[in-house]
């Protein structure tokens, strides 16, 4: 655990008012914010909390709200998975058909192969946005994985990174396997109840105990977030993203990855040696730009200005939260929201919290040169296709325009519209992109694997070129 010598407390007020301007700014419903600082003379816990949280209600947003927590779920798996490492129980490396020895996947090579580790650094090529409804009962991961045999493969098992939901329901069943337990039950007795974890939880009638966002969302540009149509993913994705919690409680379970696996009152819920394994570098990504520069085992990494910090993001139904850590400096930050341009409060919000609290900055964003270079656009156009999204990259006007097309059952029950973004060149192979209403830039980088297949790279994923 870092600690730090005296310094000046953190000004709750001055944050409040942060959130409030920034939320409003960028026309976020309601937000919770959580900053949490370790110092030897004890913890620093900041909130805050700004809007509503539903539209159609009025009702406010209080520091004891609960949110979707969405991907950083994925956070929260991998400590499951490692407390089972530390417990001599599994092999972050052995065959997982080890420990599901029916397990079929849409490729029976990867179906011998993959491990572990591929899942949790997202390799394994498994095709990842597969939201599969296997119902409510207790047996939803199991007849989820059983699905998977018709599944496709979306690349050679550990040639490239693509964000994995699909991997993460897999993992997920390991757990329940080697528990004896369903996911859900194994979380809060594992780390849940451990952490002392009040408002946290996984399923929907945990959750309505308490004072609970929904997601919102904006179809046109030129109209007012609206509430989403539909509150939460199936419960299949639970490993993946279902956990809903306080900003607070987001930043207590950071805490105990900064304190070598222990809880607040000494309670050792993971090794030190699984928690640095966690943080540790697994797997760089093709775009470094847009998010973090590589991966650990379910951490994203991330280099601001020399500094190294880990976290995730997560997004639902209208709902987006963000987690970052500060090792250096005992720093864990929390924000919650429930839709208009969340993405734009987080880049404008953590850029003042974390350069005022700890003198870094977040990485700048990769933007259009002032002037553009000459690059081949042609060797780009064509139809890229994952599961739930068909990506179209054609030539507009000179330049390339990207038109992203949810498809799927989730997309028809988000309300997930047609997009287009102007991409705009920054070298061969990489461009950079951002939706009309937003002022945040992400990459989009084109590339080949070494057997010649064609990828486009956006969104942490990996689209196939179809042929």
């Amino acid at each position: 655990m870092t600690t730090t010598t005296a310094r000046p407390e953190i000004d709750q007020e001055h944050w409040q008012q942060r959130l409030e301007e920034l939320a409003a700014k960028h026309q976020v419903p309601g937000a919770s914010l959580a900053v949490l600082r370790l110092g030897t003379d004890g913890d620093e816990l900041v909130e805050a909390a700004t809007g509503v949280l539903n539209r159609s209600t009025g009702v406010e947003v209080t520091t004891d709200s609960v949110f979707q927590i969405g991907s950083i779920t994925k956070v929260w798996t991998v400590t499951l998975v490692m407390q089972l490492v530390d417990e001599g129980k599994l092999d972050l490396d052995a065959p997982l058909v080890e420990v599901l020895p029916d397990l079929q996947l849409g490729d029976p090579e990867v179906t011998r192969q993959v491990t572990m580790r591929h899942l949790l650094n997202h390799t394994s090529g498994i095709d990842g946005d597969v939201f599969t409804d296997t119902g409510r009962g207790d047996d939803v991961l199991e007849r989820y994985v059983a699905a998977l045999a018709d599944v496709a493969q979306n690349h050679p098992l550990g040639a490239t990174f693509s964000y994995c939901n699909s991997g993460f329901t897999l993992a997920g069943r390991v757990v329940e396997v080697l528990t004896g337990q369903t996911w859900d039950a194994a979380l809060r007795e594992r780390v849940i109840e451990p952490l002392g974890l009040t408002h946290t939880s996984t399923l929907p009638e945990e959750a309505i105990r308490h004072r609970v966002a929904v997601g919102h969302i904006t179809p046109d540009p030129e109209q007012e977030p609206q509430v989403a149509p539909v509150w939460m993913l199936p419960r299949s994705l639970g490993p993946a993203g279902l956990v809903n919690a306080t900003a607070r409680d987001v930043t207590a379970f950071a805490r105990m990855h900064l304190s070598e696996g222990r809880a607040t009152d000494g309670t050792a819920v993971l090794s030190p040696e699984s928690t640095a394994a966690m943080q540790a570098h697994s797997t760089d990504l093709p775009d470094r730009w847009s998010l973090g520069d590589s991966w650990g085992l379910g951490w994203i990494r991330f280099d601001w200005q020399g500094q190294r910090l880990y976290g995730h993001d997560g997004t639902t139904f209208g709902q987006n939260a963000f987690l970052r850590v500060l090792p250096g400096a005992g720093l864990a930050v929390a924000l919650l929201t429930n839709g208009g341009q969340p993405r734009d409060l987080f880049q404008d919000l953590y850029s003042e919290v974390f350069d005022e609290l700890a003198g870094v900055r977040v990485a700048e964003q990769l933007e259009p040169p002032a002037e553009a270079p000459e690059v081949e656009l042609t060797r780009y156009v064509g139809t890229y296709e994952r599961s739930s999204i068909t990506t179209e990259v054609f030539e507009r006007d000179g330049g390339l325009v990207m038109r992203v097309i949810p498809t799927g059952r989730i997309a028809e029950e988000s309300g997930a519209t047609v997009e287009e973004m102007e991409l705009h060149p920054v070298e061969q192979g990489v461009f950079a992109t951002r939706a009309p209403e937003s002022e945040t830039w992400m990459a989009v980088v084109f590339y080949a694997l070494p057997n010649g297949a064609e990828y486009l790279h956006y969104g942490v994923r990996a689209n196939p070129r179809k042929a």
